[in-house]
């Protein structure tokens, strides 16, 4: 996948450089001249700019680029200034990152889907999360092992937990079920936030928009995504 990473501090920084080892092709932009020349071996492309200038933005590759990563975390105003911007520019995924409760507001105002906290979330953990298709979130829980939150692949909706067969089939346990549910912020805009199931059945159907949690090895979590 081609992303963009807007910000080449110590978090986008390493969601870059991660980014680029999983295999995909990233290109970093930052208005040091230095944290660009820090990382230019390190990514596939490194651009000294300012994000804020339109002129300037408009000639990066947007088209052709998958997702979008505002990782400016020193300047809030800069953050949402270069937010705005990419949503002119870019037509695909925006990611953002929020520094404050009343950031984060701001930035759901503006309808940005994902928002980032780097003081919760590694950038290690968000660079899973791009590159595999599907995977929502996982937490490690030792080398080999993780839990993992997972979209519900389109074919497995409508059926019941023993239908799937995550042990059999998969080598995988289903730990429960997270579903959205609507609710308002400060501007009174609606926005979706999960509410976990409880412990699943045997019996419980899996419907269109459900996050399954799931726990089991690395490898068997990644070839349960690829397989569906």
């Amino acid at each position: 996948m081609k992303y963009i990473v807007v910000g080449l501090g110590n978090f986008g920084l390493s969601l870059a450089e991660k980014l680029t080892k999983l295999g995909n092709e990233v290109i970093g932009i930052d208005n040091s001249i230095a944290k660009v020349e820090a990382v230019k071996e390190k990514i596939s492309y490194a651009i000294c700019l300012d994000a804020t200038d339109e002129f300037a933005m408009s000639g990066l590759p947007w088209k052709d680029t998958d997702i979008v990563i505002i990782a400016i975390g020193e300047d809030t105003g800069a953050n949402i200034m270069a937010t705005a911007m990419v949503k002119k520019l870019h037509p695909n995924r925006i990611i953002s990152r929020a520094i404050t409760p009343i950031h984060e507001t701001i930035l759901e105002a503006m309808n940005v889907e994902t928002i980032i906290h780097p003081e919760d979330e590694s950038a290690e953990r968000w660079a899973k999360k791009l590159s595999l298709k599907g995977m929502v979130d996982s937490f490690e829980l030792s080398i080999n092992y993780s839990i993992a939150e997972i979209s519900i692949p389109d074919k497995l909706v409508g059926k019941t937990i023993e239908e799937v067969g995550f042990r059999n089939n998969y080598n995988l346990v289903c730990v429960t079920i997270i579903k959205k549910i609507a609710d308002k912020n400060l501007f009174g805009k609606v926005k979706r936030i999960n509410q976990i199931q409880g412990v699943v059945t045997t019996d419980t159907v899996l419907e269109a928009a459900d996050i399954l949690v799931i726990y089991g090895d690395n490898e068997d979590i990644k070839k349960f995504i690829k397989s569906n």
